[in-house]
């Protein structure tokens, strides 16, 4: 059964900037969102980014120094939110980067 709820566009486009990862100038790849947060709407029939709640590559090292402690103070304590984390960690054999959808 299906909630009613649906997804909009700057929603997706967030999305899909975040999983493509395209080769780019240094200015560009400081831009991009390594974590970013989204909301229901006032009415509660939207998925919506939420203004203000996101982090970029460009921040780290100058205003945030542990992205996910910084992802997880942004999220309410008693409140619904849908979470994008840009996870890098390293494995064995390399380096890995995965995007992490989080329900809140």
């Amino acid at each position: 059964m299906a909630s009613g709820v649906t997804v909009n566009d700057e929603v997706i486009r967030v999305f899909n900037d975040m999983k493509v990862r395209k080769s780019s100038s240094t200015e560009d790849v400081k831009k991009r969102k390594k974590a970013v947060l989204f909301c229901l709407s006032e009415d509660k029939k939207k998925i919506i980014v939420e203004e203000g709640k996101q982090i970029l590559v460009g921040d780290i090292g100058e205003s945030v120094d542990d992205p996910y402690g910084c992802f997880v103070k942004l999220l309410p304590p008693n409140d619904c939110r849908y979470g994008l984390y840009d996870a890098t960690y390293e494995t064995k054999e390399s380096k890995k980067e995965d995007l992490v959808f989080i329900f809140w």
